[in-house]
């Protein structure tokens, strides 16, 4: 991962009108108090130099929880720089719902973990999908233009924000 890919996936994702926050793990929890709106979920983080554990997030949510959540906080293990895409893993721990059903997404990424293009993902998705596993990408907030005008927030998020690991 280079600079200049950091810097067009920060480009992309403010094209996309979608916030960005630097930060290091020594600051991750107050930059998450920050940009959260309670009632938050959230999945927990493996692997990762942060945690999720003593923040206002509940972790491993009910479906009520998840239900009533004004926020989903979820790990990224890649994000697509050309299109300012997060790549959500499907897995047991639900980041899957807990990225698309409340109506605010707030996606923590490493910096490490930024690929420049969609074919560079190739070996990474490879992986996955040998071992029955599945993967969304998200770009932008959700959007429809299936019946007409573009309608955002159908069947996502109506707002998402990256929070960017710089020490990772």
């Amino acid at each position: 991962m280079s600079t200049h890919t950091t810097s067009v996936f920060e480009s992309s994702l403010s094209e996309l009108h979608i916030d960005c926050t630097r930060t290091d793990s020594s600051e991750f929890v107050d930059i998450l108090h920050d940009v959260i709106e309670e009632p938050a979920v959230g999945t927990p983080f493996e692997g990762y130099d942060v945690s999720l554990e003593n923040t206002r997030v509940e972790l491993n949510p009910t479906p009520r929880q998840l239900r009533n959540a004004a926020v989903g906080v979820t790990p990224i293990e890649r994000a697509i720089a050309e299109y300012g895409s997060l790549v959500i893993e499907s897995n047991t721990a639900g980041n899957e719902p807990v990225s698309l059903y409340p109506p605010t997404h707030v996606g923590v990424v490493r910096e490490s973990d930024i690929i420049p293009d969609v074919e560079s993902a190739t070996t990474y998705l490879s992986n996955r999908f040998t071992a029955g596993k599945s993967t969304v990408f998200a770009t932008g907030v959700s959007s429809t233009g299936d019946m007409g005008a573009l309608v955002e927030g159908v069947h996502g998020p109506k707002t998402v924000h990256v929070i960017l690991l710089t020490d990772q």
